[in-house]
């Protein structure tokens, strides 16, 4: 009988400091395939430099991460890149560039030293624009977009990379309501493909609707981790943001109201 597959991302017994300050006591838990993880709490929190360490780009300060079984050591960049991708909070696009150019960054992990892009790459860069909505701005200049164009161009770079684990910063930056909810499920099908999915988000309720699990930081050192249905819980929530939700639900969703 075959051992079962390791979970796609795994914290174990993770603790985050910055200097003196502790921005997170040791928690641990894993992410499987076909799961989203999000990472709630209040400005400040530690929730992108907890993103950045899940993501290997920052040592732990106590505790391990694993990505698939293996310390990001192990894997060595390339092969990183090839399993994981992160979405920063900020797209600096310092040089001018089509849109189409942009999303073919996101194949340069699966090609060699010295390769170009061939036309698989550019079929696969397409493909990534059209789902973001942005396959008629394949030709127009990175800076002549709006911040919402860029964003979704950005998302678009990530698909290109076909990682098996997503991790965004605030992925819904810029982005009207339309997008926010197009976006959340893009990555939610793309879960159902079996991609692990890890995001910053600042919205409890979209939260509550698209997480199997849940991170919840509350500035002051406190971490609550597991299930979305354990930890979104109104006292928690209250705690951690400093103002008093109620919990409600409506058409069967779960909401948290500020009174």
């Amino acid at each position: 009988m075959s051992a079962p597959a390791a979970p796609l991302l795994e914290a174990d017994g993770l603790a985050l400091r910055i200097g003196e300050r502790c921005l997170c006591r040791p928690f641990s838990l894993s992410l499987g395939a076909g799961e989203c993880l999000v990472l709630l709490g209040p400005n400040g929190a530690g929730k992108t430099t907890l993103l950045h360490t899940l993501a290997g780009l920052r040592a732990a300060d106590e505790g391990a991460v694993r990505l698939l079984g293996s310390a990001y050591p192990e894997h060595g960049p390339r092969d990183a890149a090839r399993l994981r991708a992160l979405l920063p909070q900020i797209q600096p696009d310092p040089f001018p560039a089509s849109a189409l150019e942009t999303a073919l960054i996101g194949r340069h992990p699966h090609l060699g030293r010295w390769a170009w892009e061939g036309p698989e790459d550019t079929r696969i860069a397409h493909q990534a624009l059209a789902r973001v909505g942005m396959a008629d701005f394949a030709g127009r200049d990175i800076l002549s977009l709006s911040g919402g164009e860029r964003q979704r161009v950005a998302i678009a770079a990530l698909l290109a990379q076909q990682p098996r684990l997503y991790l965004l910063d605030e992925p819904l930056n810029h982005l009207d309501l339309h997008y926010q909810i197009r976006v959340l499920e893009l990555f939610r099908a793309l879960t159902g493909e079996g991609a692990g999915v890890v995001m910053v988000l600042h919205d409890i309720d979209l939260a509550a609707r698209y997480a199997d699990q849940v991170i919840l930081l509350d500035g002051r050192g406190g971490v609550a981790a597991g299930s979305a249905g354990a930890v979104l819980d109104e006292d928690r929530l209250s705690d951690a943001y400093g103002h008093r939700l109620r919990r409600a639900e409506l058409n069967g969703r779960i909401l948290f109201i500020p009174e």
